[in-house]
């Protein structure tokens, strides 16, 4: 495989099944991509090295545990961006933090037992030097996973 290329095909079928459930066992991928289960730890591995596979997790429904979910828009001045998200980072109900180019210089999936909690999240965010703005969306129901 050149270096111009870092995945093939049989790449991203193992990726779609580590998607699917993360704990497939090998050999169930390796019958499914047509290679041993020897070449699926190597191929895993080497995606492991490239950066490609961050790390395994699993996914929990949040309203099933009667929290509270928001996606959260921030806009931050552009001379704190990297302070800013150096400091979400490190905040255990950011449960994801995305820099992007939409509406809003970073997009946050927040959790939180309650609404007050959300409440005073969101207010210690608009607090935060450099912070500008937070416009959260309350999850009502996650459609797709």
């Amino acid at each position: 495989m050149s270096d111009l290329k870092l995945v093939d095909e049989k790449d991203l079928k193992i990726l779609e099944m580590l998607l699917a459930n993360a704990r497939t066992p090998f050999t169930d991928i390796a019958r499914e991509v047509g290679i041993s289960d020897v070449a699926v730890a190597k191929r895993i591995k080497r995606l492991e090295n490239l950066g490609i596979i961050k790390k395994y997790t699993i996914l929990l429904n949040y309203s099933r545990l009667n929290y509270v979910a928001s996606l959260t828009g921030i806009d931050v001045e552009p001379e704190h961006l990297y302070t800013i998200t150096d400091e979400l980072k490190k905040k255990g109900y950011i449960k994801y933090l995305a820099l992007t180019t939409g509406d809003h210089s970073l997009i946050a999936f927040i959790t939180a037992r309650n609404s007050a909690e959300m409440s005073e999240i969101h207010k210690e965010l608009l607090a935060t030097r450099g912070i500008k703005r937070v416009c959260p969306a309350i999850i009502i129901d996650m459609i797709k996973y």
